[in-house]
C-alpha cells in the first residue's frame, strides 16, 4: 500500500532536491564586478543573470540608507559552444559620486536582488598615490592569489586591480560555465575593486566574444582598448592579441595602433603631463623576457615590440620611446621578473 505526502511536504521534498542539484535562480544577480568609469566621478557596475531582467543599482553612503538608484541596460550574450548558452549582461554607470567616498550598493531588480557591496570612489585631482594590484594569467582551478588578494583588499591595501589578460583557463571552456565559475570567485574582489582589464590569448575564442560580454570598461565599446585615469598615473590598456590572431580581422589591428598612438601623443603634451606625470601602460604579451620557454619574447622577436614590417604593421617600441611610456605592464609568461629601462635590446 502506497504513502500518501501532504502536497506541502511534497512541494518541500521537491524543492530540497531542486536545491541540491544545484540548480540556479535564473533572475538572480550574479558575477557582480565594478570598474572606472571615463571621468573620476563615475563608476560602472556590471553583472550577469541567465533570464531578461530589469538593471537597477541602489546605493547609499550607509547600508542602512540606500536612498538613491540608478537605471541602466542589459544585453543578452550567448557562448560560441555547441550548447548556445544564453545570459544577460546588465550594465549601470554610477555618476557624480562624491571624491574619495564609500558607498554600499546593490544590485538587480524586484524579481532578485544581489547582497550588499560597498566602494570606495576615486579621490580628486592627481595629488595622491594610488595603490594598484597588478596580475595576470589568474585561473579558476588554481587561483592561488585569490584567498591573500581578498584578505588584502578587505584591510584596504588597494584602489583598484589591474587583470593584464588571459582570465580561468579559459571562459570559454565547457560552453562558458568556467567563466561562470570564475566570474563567481572573483566577485568578492571585483565587486569592492574597480577590476580593470585587458585581453589575452586564451580569450580569443569566437573572436573574443566572452571577454567583450563579460567586462565593462571606460570607452571601450567592446574594441579591447581604452584608457583611463588615476591621480598621477594614465593608464592605457592594449590589445596585443590583434596581431597574434589576424583571421579575426587586420583593420582592427591598424586602427588598435592608431587609437594608442594618439593616446599617447594626448597624454604627452606638457599640459598633461604636467598634470599626470606617469604614462603606464598593459597589454597580455611582453616585448621582452628572459624565459627558455620558446614563446615569442624569448625564441624570436616580439610582435608586440617590432610589428610585422612586410605588411605595414607598427611594433610598439618606438612609440613608447617616443611618447615617454614610464612603465609597461605585461604578463603571458607565467613567471615575475622587473627589468631596467630598456630599449632596442640595449
Amino acid at each position: 500500500m502506497g504513502i500518501k505526502i501532504p502536497v506541502s511536504l511534497s512541494v518541500l521534498i521537491a524543492y530540497c532536491l531542486f536545491a541540491s542539484l544545484g540548480a540556479v535562480d535564473v533572475k538572480q544577480p550574479r558575477h557582480v564586478h565594478i570598474a572606472y568609469g571615463d571621468e573620476a566621478h563615475k563608476m560602472i557596475v556590471t553583472w550577469s543573470s541567465i533570464n531578461l531582467t530589469d538593471s537597477f543599482v541602489i546605493y547609499g553612503l550607509t547600508r542602512t540608507m540606500l536612498n538613491m538608484t540608478q537605471k541602466g541596460y542589459s544585453d543578452m550574450f550567448v557562448d560560441g559552444g555547441s550548447e548556445k548558452l544564453s545570459q544577460f549582461i546588465h550594465r549601470v554607470e554610477l555618476v557624480d559620486l562624491k571624491p574619495n567616498t564609500t558607498y554600499y550598493y546593490y544590485v538587480g531588480s524586484t524579481e532578485g536582488w544581489s547582497t550588499t557591496f560597498y566602494f570606495k570612489s576615486m579621490p580628486a585631482g592627481q595629488d595622491w598615490g594610488p595603490s594598484i594590484v597588478a596580475y595576470g594569467d589568474l585561473g579558476s582551478a588554481n587561483a592561488q592569489s585569490l584567498p591573500r588578494l581578498l584578505v588584502d583588499a578587505a584591510q584596504g591595501m588597494y584602489d583598484a586591480v589591474v587583470h593584464v589578460g588571459d582570465f580561468a583557463y579559459d571562459l570559454s571552456k565547457d560552453q562558458g560555465r568556467v567563466g561562470d565559475t570564475f566570474m563567481e570567485q572573483i566577485e568578492p574582489l571585483a565587486a569592492t575593486l574597480p577590476y580593470m582589464t585587458c585581453n589575452g590569448n586564451h580569450e580569443n575564442y569566437y573572436n573574443f566574444s566572452n571577454y567583450r560580454a563579460r567586462f565593462n570598461m571606460p570607452n571601450d565599446n567592446k574594441k579591447m582598448y581604452y584608457s583611463f585615469n588615476v591621480g598621477p598615473i594614465h593608464f592605457v590598456s592594449m590589445s596585443t592579441e590583434f596581431m597574434y590572431f589576424p583571421n579575426y580581422g587586420m583593420q582592427q589591428i591598424f586602427d588598435h595602433y592608431e587609437f594608442v598612438q594618439n593616446d599617447l601623443i594626448e597624454a604627452n603634451k606638457p599640459e598633461n603631463r604636467a598634470k599626470r606625470p606617469w604614462i603606464v601602460t598593459f597589454g597580455h604579451r611582453p616585448m621582452y623576457c628572459s624565459n627558455s620557454d620558446n614563446d615569442d619574447c624569448a625564441s624570436y622577436e616580439s610582435l608586440v615590440r617590432v610589428g610585422v614590417p612586410l605588411y605595414g604593421i607598427k611594433g610598439f617600441e618606438d612609440l613608447f620611446h617616443e611618447q615617454g611610456v614610464d612603465v609597461a605592464l605585461w604578463a603571458h609568461e607565467h613567471t615575475y621578473e622587473r627589468m631596467w629601462p630598456v630599449y632596442k635590446l640595449q
